[in-house]
């Protein structure tokens, strides 16, 4: 059977790739919208984050860095919404529609919704304790966007797979920055191990939930290569070595949300 003769969900099972909004099927369409939406939010959030953290910075070398952070994260948005346009999406309204740089207290639960909805990664709610704080969780924030991007750059959708490649290497330098960040820290004896308890779980739920009906549908259409859960472990894997490379321990009986 040609790829003409089959329905879109059978190409696409069949390992298929699509280049157009006009070709894919509703729900894939729901699909990518919806993975596009948090990886943006997530970026928008980020940046709105780390540009209030600029001026903490304790000199001239970090400010540059964490400006770097917020510039070129704006820019990895901005490659995701030009496809979000190409699915008809107001990009100049979206950017508007909710307050990137509002968090959640520090002490709210992982799983708290905010007032005013966006599709940002659970962790993208929590607030900063500090410089050494941030230097943390953009660690082991880092490590796992490294995880999901690597896992991204093959996807079914080959415009998003495109742009996904893109902005892989630029991730990677902000996660090279964090370690580079944290080794100065530690050589200074700055207490770091309640901010890796702290900020642990909170990265972890970015992985989503193991077993889901949605973590079979990713898969099914390409959208996805590995489930929640063994990205998670992955990413759990990476983070440990990195953390006790540095001295620091894992929490790894606190790693599920």
């Amino acid at each position: 059977m040609t790829s003409e003769q089959m329905t879109p969900e059978a190409y696409l099972a069949s390992g298929g790739k699509l280049t157009s909004p006009a070709a894919v099927p509703p729900r894939y369409r729901a699909e990518v919208l919806r993975l596009m939406a948090i990886f943006t939010d997530s970026e928008l959030a980020g940046a709105a984050g780390f540009a209030t953290l600029i001026n903490a910075a304790p000199g001239v070398s970090q400010r540059i860095a964490s400006a770097q952070i917020v510039l070129e994260k704006n820019r990895n948005a901005e490659r995701l919404l030009h496809v979000m346009a190409e699915f008809g999406t107001d990009t100049e309204r979206y950017v508007r529609s909710h307050p990137w740089a509002d968090r959640l207290p520090r002490d709210a639960q992982i799983g708290t919704r905010r007032a005013t909805q966006d599709m940002r990664l659970p962790v993208f709610n929590a607030p900063f304790d500090g410089w050494a704080d941030a230097v943390v969780m953009n660690l082991l924030m880092g490590l796992a966007t490294g995880i999901i991007l690597d896992d991204y750059r093959s996807m079914s959708y080959q415009p998003l797979a495109e742009t996904f490649r893109e902005i892989a290497p630029v991730e990677q330098a902000h996660t090279d920055l964090a370690r580079e960040g944290l080794m100065t820290l530690v050589a200074q004896d700055m207490p770091l191990q309640a901010s890796v308890a702290y900020w642990w779980p909170r990265v972890a739920a970015s992985f989503g939930t193991a077993g889901v009906a949605r973590d079979a549908r990713l898969l099914k259409f390409g959208l996805r290569q590995r489930d929640n859960e063994a990205l998670r472990a992955a990413w759990a894997q990476l983070a440990s070595a990195e953390l006790a490379a540095l001295g620091l321990r894992a929490p790894l009986e606190d790693n599920t949300p």
